[in-house]
Order: structure tokens, then C-alpha cells, then sequence
């Protein structure tokens, strides 16, 4: 199926691991142009490199909870790509804590780099695309703002901000053929979700793989997604294919969230 994504212009933040890049490598597959971030140079470095031999890539370290390199993610990738037709926004998520370990400055780092970094970015993205008459937006979340997960405080409590974001935003540009969506992703299989399992693991006592079993016996599908699955996902709805989706939660959890709505 042509996606109809040849040519796009495409900025993937956090998107030198995980889900991130398998997004940015799924856009450069099917004829996208792409720029990267990540706050590790190396790790741009790295992912430039591989990426580079699939498509045209572009990219920056950027520290999306700092003002001034958010406002360069934006610059950098309209000079690299010639404009911006689709944003992906995605992040690191902060660390898995109960809410009596957490400490101010944790939740206002949090605060910064999963909802201030995803209103700053759309504020300066945004209007280009309504003046073009086309654009995306995939706001990549989690199942925590339908299913809050133990010891993710954090995360549970800022993503909400964004389900609020989307669905605002979506309604406020209606009739500009710019689409604005959520994706949100159960337990998949990437660094960061290994660190909140590993810390699972140890506060219940058990081994890491029997954390992973009781998880997976708790998904209908029975295990974890591939972060390729979720960018499968991602792809089509910054597609011409989902021209009539707009404001949806799209969960890829595998039947994970146990509600109707």
C-alpha cells in the first residue's frame, strides 16, 4: 500500500532509539525526508549513519526540555528539509518512581520535556502547515493516560496534558486538511521500557523475565510489541491513507487497555 509519504517533509524528535527510530526509519522507507534529535551527539552520530542508507536524513543533538534547542530542532530541520509537513513528536519518558519518592524538580523536568517541549514545538510548526493546507501531527504518548501503570507517576499524570492538546487542537483546526492524532503504545520492547520493568523487577523481588512473562500473560496478544509495530502505526496516520482520521487515541498495546472507551 502506497502511503502516499514520498517527498514529505518529516521532524521525528527523540528518534536515535526505540520507537523514535523505528519511526523515522519506516517515514525514510516509504520516500520521506526526515530530521532527528536526540540530546546525545553520539547517538545522532550513530543513527545518521544508519539511517543515511536508507533515505535522506538529517539531524541535531537537542535537549527538548531547553527553550533555545527546541526553537533549533525547528530551524535546523525547515533549513535541512525545505519545511516541516510532518510532526512526530516523541520523547524519553522520566524516571519510573512511586509518588512519594518523586521530588519537585523531578516533576517539573517532567513537566518540560513531556508536555511544555510538545506545546512549544507544535506553536512554531503549526502555523506553517495551516498556511500550506496540508499537514500531521502524531503525538506519540502511552497507555498510561488511559491505564495508568504502576510506578510511573510521572508519566501518568503529565501525558494527560497532551490527550487534552490533541484533542483541543484538533478541533480548532478543522477545515484546514491538517490532522492532528495520538498514538498510544503499551509495553514495547526498547531501552526505556527494559529500565521500567528492570526497576519493577527489583522492587517486587523477581527476576526480569518473569516480569516480562506476568506482562505478557496480561496482554491478550501475549508479548511485547516491536517498536516497528508501533511505527506502522505512526506512518499511517501522517498518511494520505488517514485522511479522515483526526483527534483519535490510537492504542497499539495489543488489547492491553480494557476499556471500551
Amino acid at each position: 500500500m502506497d502511503l502516499g509519504l514520498r517527498g514529505k517533509r518529516v521532524l521525528v524528535t527523540a528518534s536515535t532509539k526505540g520507537i523514535g527510530y523505528a519511526v523515522a526509519k519506516k517515514m525514510l522507507s516509504e520516500g520521506a525526508k526526515v530530521f532527528i534529535t536526540s540530546r546525545s551527539e553520539e547517538n545522532v552520530r550513530r543513527a545518521l549513519e544508519s539511517l543515511e542508507e536508507i533515505g535522506e536524513v538529517y539531524g541535531i543533538p537537542a535537549d527538548l526540555t531547553v527553550r533555545e534547542d527546541r526553537e533549533r530542532i525547528v530551524k535546523s530541520a525547515r533549513e535541512a528539509l525545505g519545511g516541516i509537513d510532518i510532526f512526530v513528536f516523541n520523547t524519553g519518558g522520566p524516571p519510573p518512581k512511586a509518588f512519594l519518592d518523586t521530588t519537585l524538580e523531578e516533576w517539573e523536568h517532567s513537566y518540560k520535556l513531556l508536555l511544555e517541549s510538545a506545546v512549544h514545538l507544535t506553536k512554531m510548526i503549526l502555523p506553517e502547515m495551516l498556511d500550506r493546507g496540508w499537514g500531521r501531527i502524531v503525538y506519540i504518548t502511552s497507555v498510561a493516560i488511559k491505564m495508568p501503570i504502576e510506578g510511573l507517576v510521572l508519566s501518568n499524570s503529565i501525558r494527560l496534558g497532551i490527550a487534552g492538546l490533541m484533542k483541543t487542537i484538533a478541533r480548532e483546526v478543522s477545515g484546514k486538511e491538517v490532522t492532528v492524532n495520538a498514538v498510544l503504545p503499551g509495553y514495547t520492547l526498547t531501552d526505556r521500557m527494559k529500565e521500567v520493568l528492570e526497576s519493577r523487577a527489583k522492587r517486587e523481588g523477581k527476576t526480569f523475565e518473569e516480569v516480562v512473562e506476568e506482562i505478557s500473560e496480561s496482554i491478550p496478544l501475549r508479548r511485547l510489541a516491536m517498536p516497528e509495530e508501533v511505527a506502522n502505526v505512526v506512518a499511517f496516520l501522517a498518511s494520505e491513507a488517514a485522511s479522515y482520521v483526526n483527534g483519535a487515541f490510537v492504542p497499539v498495546d495489543g488489547g492491553l487497555i480494557p476499556t471500551v472507551f
